[in-house]
């Protein structure tokens, strides 16, 4: 018996498309092909085509929505091209994967020598927001799928925390989670008008996914209806920006940030009178460190994402192991290290887009739509107007 074929058209050819080209290929009960891929940089484009065994490639991405054999479009492109190219594809009947975050604030409307930093946080929320609103409308509206490719809610360690909150059936009172590492070196990260953010919106999401959706399931589980998240309250800082660290003649640590945050907290009260602690850190050495706490009125459930221990190696020097992969960012291999065996597997990504092509597949939602993508969204920006008016922010109802 053949297995239900679904075509892919990948927009972008950086990292997380590379990511997503492995997942592909580990489908199971189904089989995605990736019929085309988009990007304006030839060259690159050329070469993923050519990795990844892709028959077509496009500058642009109106030909490809023009094709009836595409049933998907899989987003791993810029923040601000999220809205235009998610509506875009929903018009056109095509199921929409979009790479975290959802959408973001980016300053797109106003003119170029606008200070995004002086922006108030209140506009920056309306505006993402309405962003994100748009995305998951133009999916009801067209009948398409809008998934969100938060790899946290699919990953081993916190479907299992999920499975155990259930067979305990207490009460998840709290949770602490974050996403931490030495910073990113893409030049883009470190301006608000490329990311519409920083560490918290980059890395603070994951967390703030994977907990919305653990509540949201406790919910289901007690009544039937969601626990959703009531407020926050924020502090962001660039702790590159403080003496001690300038003083310094070398740094380990990615530095260069122009406006915004590379630290971040965020406390968020869900509507059960519960509490998470959301971290996010570009200061913080020694590889990715991605890991979530649940704590239980009968139980404490430890999620590590990133620092399995599957396999530990020592080195003496750098060179010693060459090439070979360790774990994401990583500044040495020398000394002790916790090399990956899978890390697509360990966060999530591989069932993350086994689900979405199920989902595509056999006419049902996945697990991590667009409404998740929107209630983050909401969350983080609502984070922000907290961190820059220092009080606690009150979400909006239908939040």
């Amino acid at each position: 018996m053949s297995r239900p074929q679904v075509n892919v058209a990948i927009v972008g050819t950086g990292f997380i498309a590379e990511t997503r080209a492995r997942a592909y290929a580990g489908v199971t009960g189904c089989e995605p092909r990736i019929v085309a891929a988009v990007s304006r940089t030839r060259e690159r484009l050329d070469a993923y085509a050519r990795r990844h065994a892709v028959p077509d490639v496009y500058a642009e991405l109106e030909p490809v929505l023009e094709r009836k054999d595409v049933d998907v479009i899989d987003l791993c492109v810029p923040n601000a091209l999220h809205r235009p190219m998610a509506v875009q594809a929903a018009e056109a009947g095509k199921h929409v994967i979009c790479s975290k975050p959802l959408t973001a604030f980016d300053g797109a409307e106003l003119p170029e020598d606008v200070k995004l930093s002086d922006v108030p946080r209140t506009q920056m929320l309306r505006v993402a927001d309405a962003n994100a609103t748009a995305m998951v409308e133009a999916a009801r509206k067209h009948d398409v799928r809008l998934m969100y490719a938060e790899n946290w809610v699919y990953a081993p360690s916190i479907v299992k925390a999920d499975r155990l909150a259930a067979a305990a059936g207490g009460a998840i009172l709290e949770m602490r989670g974050g996403e931490c590492h030495s910073g990113s070196h893409s030049p883009y990260s470190k301006q608000w008008r490329y990311t519409g953010g920083g560490a918290l919106l980059r890395l603070g999401v994951h967390a703030m996914g994977a907990m919305l959706h653990l509540k949201r399931q406790e919910g289901l589980r007690r009544t039937g209806q969601p626990i959703r998240p009531r407020s926050v309250l924020a502090d962001v800082a660039d702790l590159t920006r403080t003496p001690g660290f300038e003083a310094e003649a070398h740094h380990y640590l990615v530095s260069g940030w122009q406006d915004v945050e590379n630290w971040a907290t965020a406390v968020v009260s869900f509507d059960d009178g519960t509490r998470g602690t959301v971290f996010a850190s570009d200061a913080v050495l020694g590889g990715m460190e991605s890991t979530l706490q649940v704590l239980m009125s009968n139980a404490h459930i430890r999620c590590n994402l990133s620092h399995t221990r599957l396999v530990e190696a020592f080195a003496p020097e750098a060179s010693i192991f060459g090439d070979e992969y360790l774990i994401e960012k990583l500044e040495t291999s020398a000394g002790w290290s916790p090399p990956a065996p899978d890390e697509d597997w360990a966060q999530g990504h591989r069932g993350m887009i086994q689900d979405f092509v199920a989902s595509i597949a056999e006419g049902r939602a996945p697990k991590s739509e667009g409404e998740l993508g929107r209630d983050v969204i909401r969350l983080v920006y609502a984070a922000y107007v907290s961190a820059a008016e220092g009080r606690r922010v009150e979400l909006a109802s239908d939040a």
